[in-house]
């Protein structure tokens, strides 16, 4: 039985999904953020709402921060904090496409201690709680074993492919995408993909539950130097993200 943390996670997530749904597909209103922060929606700003009153009333002492509240900076003065994204992959969501998600995550000491990723629309709920292992809809998920970068297949932006970004040689993995960087990292974690990959400052909200789904599925996740990842930082961003099975430490050697 998940733990008391979790448990409520995977209730909020599942009521998230009940607000979003009857946005998606619906013509939605829908804002730019502006500063090449992207569009926001209404049912974000719903799901927002909920989590928020949901969540910090079911556990009063913990911190908040999400992608559509401002932040105040008082989580920097807890112990426990919620890191959330109330719809990861807007742009997916209103583009009427399947994979956004929902993200939530408990960190404790900058380190994420139950998370879960739920996606509505094809009804995969990934969970995780430190210690206890990765699942998706209650069975076991296991990283990949591929160890060879150059036969790897990994989830990135098409500008990770810049041989820049490398060590001659580029690596020969073969690049897939999907628009919900918290469902990229869940892929890692399920073993569908070997990678996940991203190289530009990431906001927590969008990696927070994914890293503790992967670590739990016995991957590895660090920011792009290789160095591990906290949570809950004055700055909520890391240095990229590098998430993956056994492949981890060779893709990370050859990155520039």
């Amino acid at each position: 039985m998940p733990g008391d943390d979790l448990s409520l996670l995977i209730d909020a997530a599942r009521a998230a999904g009940d607000i979003a749904l009857p946005h998606w597909r619906a013509d939605p209103e829908v804002w730019d953020k502006g500063g090449g922060a992207g569009p926001v929606s209404e049912a974000d700003i719903a799901v927002d709402t909920m989590l928020r009153e949901t969540l910090t009333a079911a556990r009063p002492g913990y911190g908040w921060l999400s992608e559509e509240t401002e932040d105040t900076g008082q989580r920097l003065t807890r112990e426990h904090v919620f890191i959330v994204d109330p719809i990861d992959g807007t742009r997916a969501f209103v583009g009427g496409e399947r994979t956004w998600s929902h993200s939530l995550a408990i960190a404790r000491n900058g380190a994420i201690t139950a998370a879960v990723v739920f996606l509505p629309v094809t009804g995969k709920l990934y969970a995780a709680e430190a210690g206890q292992g990765a699942t998706l809809n209650g069975a076991p998920i296991h990283a990949s074993a591929t160890t060879d970068p150059d036969t790897a297949t990994i989830l990135s932006a098409k500008a990770v492919v810049n041989p820049a970004n490398w060590r001659a040689p580029m690596p020969g993995f073969t690049r897939h995408f999907r628009p919900s960087l918290a469902y990229r990292l869940c892929l890692a974690g399920e073993g569908r993909f070997d990678a996940m990959l991203a190289l530009r400052p990431t906001w927590e909200w969008d990696i927070a539950a994914g890293t503790l789904i992967v670590t739990e599925a016995g991957g590895t996740v660090s920011d792009r130097t290789g160095r591990p990842l906290r949570f809950n930082n004055a700055h909520p961003q890391t240095n990229g993200c590098l998430a993956a099975g056994a492949v981890h430490g060779a893709l990370q050697a050859r990155l520039a």
